[in-house]
């Protein structure tokens, strides 16, 4: 019997990008079309205006409408919480985010991105208590966000229906490469986010969780190279070993206990080489090998 195989999204970081009009979007191609044009060509977009700043439900309705059904989300934490909280005291920041509107991307939302910035050094009591506030299911959600403190306008504060919420972390920090920190994200069935940044941060490839997260930010220069083919086939290779439960026999990893069993994984995979235009091709390529 084959393996069953865990659902595989290909996608990029973002879509509104003025380089890629006219090479990626086709020249006559509306800015107000350009999400519609995207989610047809994948199946996952990671939402990274969130990070600057908090969206409203308007955004997320008009995101939800303009996809189409069986596409998926992943929404990047604001960095208020992540860079300037620091994951301290950021009940508040939490609250704000999540009745900013995500809920309004119903059975499209998708992971959480909780991106830490490269000063952030692991701290084990911090991250636990951090990692203890996340809410697992919509329903949860949604009790934090009726916490909000009345900053924002609008606000959507309750749930259509109760649906699990998974985490993703991404760290740049070297401290991070650490057993024990590997070992508290599987507690907590966060994943390691897959950060392949040039050799600027950390690359792991250990598996923490019911998932796989990875970010594909350029193999030899940060946010702007392509990736090969041969690179293209290895990460192809290593997203089939992990969609069947399993691991590529050449992670790199730096702890050697071993992660849950699974029969297979999600995978969320998202391109952020966009500055030379060459995520949505990338995606494209590397979704093509694993159909």
């Amino acid at each position: 019997m084959p393996a069953r195989l865990g659902k595989t999204r290909i996608g990029i970081s973002g879509w509104r990008y003025a380089p890629w009009r006219g090479v990626f979007y086709p020249d006559d191609l509306p800015q107000r079309d350009e999400l519609h044009y995207a989610s047809r060509q994948f199946n996952t977009i990671e939402i990274n205006g969130s990070f600057y700043s908090l969206q409203n439900p308007a955004n997320y309705q008009r995101w939800y409408e303009h996809t189409p059904r069986g596409f998926v989300f992943a929404v990047k934490a604001p960095r208020y919480v992540t860079h300037i909280k620091r994951l301290r005291n950021a009940e508040q920041g939490l609250a704000n985010f999540f009745a900013s509107g995500v809920l309004a991307l119903k059975e499209k939302f998708g992971p959480i991105l909780w991106q830490l910035p490269p000063s952030l050094r692991y701290e084990e009591e911090k991250l636990e208590s951090f990692l203890m506030q996340l809410p697992r299911d919509s329903e949860a959600l949604a009790a934090m966000a009726r916490e909000h403190d009345g900053t924002i306008e609008k606000t959507i504060v309750t749930a259509d229906r109760k649906r699990p919420i998974r985490h993703a972390m991404e760290v740049r920090h070297a401290s991070f490469v650490n057993e024990t920190f590997i070992a508290q994200l599987r507690r907590h069935d966060v994943a390691l986010v897959v950060a392949d940044t040039a050799g600027r941060w950390p690359f792991l490839e250990d598996v923490t969780a019911s998932f796989m997260y990875l970010r594909l930010h350029g193999d030899k220069e940060l946010y702007a190279s392509g990736y090969s083919n041969a690179a293209l086939n290895r990460w192809g290779k290593h997203i089939d070993a992990w969609r069947k439960g399993s691991e590529p026999k050449d992670a790199t990893r730096c702890s050697d206990a071993k992660p849950r069993k699974r029969a297979s994984r999600d995978v969320y995979c998202y391109f952020d080489n966009d500055t030379k235009v060459k995520a949505p091709f990338d995606a494209r390529k590397l979704a093509e090998k694993l159909v």
